[in-house]
Parts: structure tokens; C-alpha cells; sequence
């Protein structure tokens, strides 16, 4: 598999972070998969990319332009791929994966998840979306988005568009098991 990893940049985060995504990065390479992450070369996003191609794993990043041209790109990725800007960063990483898998992040990563979220919703995109709720990172979130079904905002069937992973390994197996989306989902997007 070619799994899209959305992550925080930062690399000031708790230490329980950058384990579970160093230890998805090993578990990546050691699979035979090839992780694709936003090319930063800090926080959550280096660290998993460090395990991958520590395990002999192929990391591939994709970055924009400018962020290059302000040295924030990992210098050591199997392959670099360069956008002309961010939106074109995010629809070539959602190409390139088999399936998602978000770990915890800021609004960059909040912005990554709820967007492919909103491509499946709409049936755009089909592939799993799994989310690595590392230390119940994403619990607020969840019970947000229940509350926008609860609240009517979304159909009770949007609840189903991403899974949940406790760790790496959960999240790998769901992204392996997860069936791809029905898109005749397109239906209920106008509820």
C-alpha cells in the first residue's frame, strides 16, 4: 500500500506523538508500504518519516514551492515531489495514498482531515480515512462531528466516512480492511 500520512509539523509536541508516529513510520517500511507525508522534516511528520527510511522504507514528500525555497523540507525523502501551492499539495498526496491515516496535529492537519472527510462525504474520494487517536487526541473532534449529526448538519451515514485506530497497528490494519466508499453517497450529500 501507498499510505497518505497527515501529521503535525511541530517539534515541540509530547513525546507520546512522535512514538506512535515514529512507530508507524517503522511499521510502514517494515510492511513494504511507502508513506507519503507534507516533506516536513520536523515534528510528527519527521519523525515518521525518520523510522521509514531507517527500516529501509521509500518515503515520499510532497511539498509546495515556497516551502522549499524556506529550506523546511526533509532533505533525506525517497522522492520530493514539488507543488506549484498547497491545494495542489493536498490533491496530489490524496492521489497518491491507498487509503489515509491522520495523526494528531494543528489546524494544518485539523484542515487535511476534515477536507479529504468532506471529498468522501461527497464522494470525490473513496479510499479509507483512518484516524490515529493517539492518547485520545481526537476525542473533542468526535463528539463534535456527533453533534453536527445529532444537530442534523450531517446524515448519521457521514459518521462511517473515516475509522478510528487506537495504534499504529490498528490504524494500519483498518487502512488494509477498510472497503472502499460507496459512491452513490453523493445522494445523501444534499440531505
Amino acid at each position: 500500500m501507498t499510505l497518505t500520512i497527515y501529521s503535525a509539523s511541530s517539534g515541540s509536541v509530547p513525546a507520546v506523538y512522535t512514538e506512535a508516529a515514529a512507530r508507524l513510520g517503522m511499521l510502514i517500511a517494515q510492511g513494504g508500504h511507502t508513506l507519503v507525508n507534507g516533506a516536513g522534516r520536523t515534528g510528527l511528520m519527521g519523525a515518521a518519516t525518520d523510522a521509514c527510511l531507517r527500516h529501509g522504507g521509500q518515503a515520499i514528500g510532497v511539498i509546495p514551492e515556497f516551502m522549499v525555497s524556506q529550506g523546511w523540507h526533509h532533505k533525506g525523502m525517497s522522492r520530493l515531489v514539488v507543488t506549484p501551492d498547497m491545494h495542489s499539495r493536498k490533491e496530489t498526496m490524496a492521489q497518491m495514498g491507498d487509503a489515509c491515516i491522520a495523526l494528531p496535529g494543528g489546524v494544518g492537519t485539523l484542515e487535511e482531515l476534515l477536507e479529504i472527510i468532506t471529498w468522501k462525504q461527497l464522494g470525490l474520494y473513496l479510499k479509507p480515512i483512518i484516524v490515529l487517536n493517539t492518547a485520545g487526541y481526537y476525542d473533542r473532534l468526535f463528539d463534535l462531528l456527533r453533534r453536527a449529526v445529532d444537530e442534523q448538519f450531517m446524515h448519521p451515514r457521514h459518521l462511517d466516512i473515516w475509522q478510528v485506530a487506537a495504534t499504529p497497528e490498528d490504524a494500519l490494519h483498518l487502512a488494509a480492511t477498510t472497503p472502499l466508499w460507496d459512491a452513490s453517497i453523493r445522494k445523501l450529500a444534499a440531505l
